[in-house]
């Protein structure tokens, strides 16, 4: 019976994908953060002869791609020199189509981060970008001509690492997380943050609602959305300071929240399984672990309740992926976990070899993953461990793949490469 119900969860989501509109990747991990796709163009065992193209980038960086029709948006900084660059690539031969330069000056970041970290966000008529200096929180609204239409500046940004968290496009508003340090948690600072998240009108840049929010430690998590059964969609948003929390997307109020959720430092992003919503915390010193709580208004209370925890090889940075009620979590360390989503009972753990920044997508019944030093794995996406393939693409890499136009796009910190089949 379980069997049965994954596999019409399956065929539903694999219905509902086709229905949505061609513009695949418009955000960091793909439509609404899920990191899933059904395209069958993208081969399980690669070889150099599926590279459709293969380019230098001028600069380097460790966002990710997102794509509009033929084009694909990303960003590049010049590191040492600074500088923020936002690059339109044509999807099918790689060719830069424009570049435009932001000012930036370097300062003091994470050995592991970039000043380039943030992946854009696209819709039909513009592509939104942030970045950060210790004293600035910057977000522009480009045209698909690499026009600025319009630039915010949300004042300082605390933290120790920099920048990383990414902006989301929803009903006409441009959705930015902003929750920062706070020194009474993060000792090396001497300083608090002011924290809050945030939706401006995308056409003009203004603020539509601004809501507070704690400061503790400065959170990456990049929010999704989540459509009860009954009930109105809600924004999902991860930190230490709040926990696991819903916000209004037309007014900026908090629907309901776990504020228990976490004990340290949010990167990784929500994973929605129905009401089953689910997300990591941790620190470079381990002690990972991942809350899964029951939504606010899936319970008879009305707040959200606590389903299950995974304290065992937990992801930190990775976001893991959900089809069905199957959950597969990529432990930074290599570590690949295989659970139910609904208990949390865990059907597998085992090590797939490596490091990993970038997160896990889910491609036509595989799971794709890049090691930091450029290793793409593809295990088979079942109950069972199973690794199909192992490709070295032999280059510092903490993205995660964008999948579009029956391509699989892959930056590594100084490339941009395509593979799989080209339509006509």
């Amino acid at each position: 019976m379980r069997a049965l119900k994954t596999s019409l969860s399956l065929i539903l989501l694999g219905i509902l994908v086709l229905r949505c509109p061609a513009q695949e990747w418009t955000r960091f991990r793909g439509p609404n953060g899920t990191g899933v796709s059904y395209a069958k163009s993208i081969p399980t065992k690669i070889t150099d002869a599926d590279i459709n193209w293969k380019i230098e980038l001028p600069g380097s960086g460790h966002s990710s791609p997102v794509l509009w029709g033929g084009r694909i948006f990303l960003t590049t900084t010049g590191d040492k020199a600074g500088g923020l660059s936002v690059l339109c690539v044509n999807a099918r031969d790689g060719k830069v189509t424009w570049r435009h330069d932001f000012a930036l000056a370097p300062f003091a970041r994470h050995q592991f981060n970039s000043f380039a970290s943030s992946t854009p966000a696209v819709d039909a008529d513009r592509v939104y970008v942030s970045w950060n200096e210790p004293e600035h929180y910057m977000l522009a609204a480009l045209d698909h001509n690499g026009k600025t239409i319009w630039q915010r500046d949300f004042g300082p940004f605390v933290s120790q690492h920099g920048c990383g968290i990414s902006p989301i496009v929803y009903e006409g508003k441009v959705i930015l997380g902003n929750e920062q340090d706070d020194m009474k948690f993060v000792k090396e600072q001497t300083r608090s943050g002011t924290s809050f998240v945030v939706a401006m009108d995308a056409k003009t840049g203004k603020t539509v609602w601004q809501t507070p929010r704690r400061s503790a430690v400065v959170a990456y998590s990049t929010p999704s959305v989540y459509e009860p059964k009954n009930g109105k969609p809600a924004l999902i948003f991860n930190s230490q300071g709040e926990g696991i929390y819903a916000v209004a997307p037309d007014s900026g109020k908090v629907l309901w929240q776990y504020d228990k959720a976490f004990t340290m430092r949010s990167v990784s992003s929500p994973l929605i399984a129905g009401d089953i919503i689910m997300g990591s915390c941790g620190s470079g010193g381990g002690g990972n672990f991942v809350t899964a709580i029951k939504a606010g208004n899936a319970t008879s209370s009305g707040s959200a309740e606590l389903a299950w925890q995974m304290k065992k090889s937990a992801p930190y940075v990775v976001t893991g992926v959900v089809v069905g009620d199957r959950a597969w979590l990529w432990s930074d360390s290599g570590i690949v976990t295989c659970l139910d989503t609904l208990t949390g009972d865990i059907r597998y753990q085992e090590r797939a070899g490596g490091n990993y920044f970038g997160s896990v997508v889910w491609v036509d019944g595989r799971l794709f993953c890049i090691s930091t030093t450029g290793e793409l794995v593809v295990l088979e996406a079942s109950d069972q461990f199973k690794v199909l393939h192992r490709y070295a693409l032999n280059e510092l890499c903490h993205t995660t793949p964008a999948v579009a136009l029956g391509q699989m796009f892959i930056r590594t910190e100084k490339h941009l490469l395509s593979i799989g089949k080209q339509g006509d």
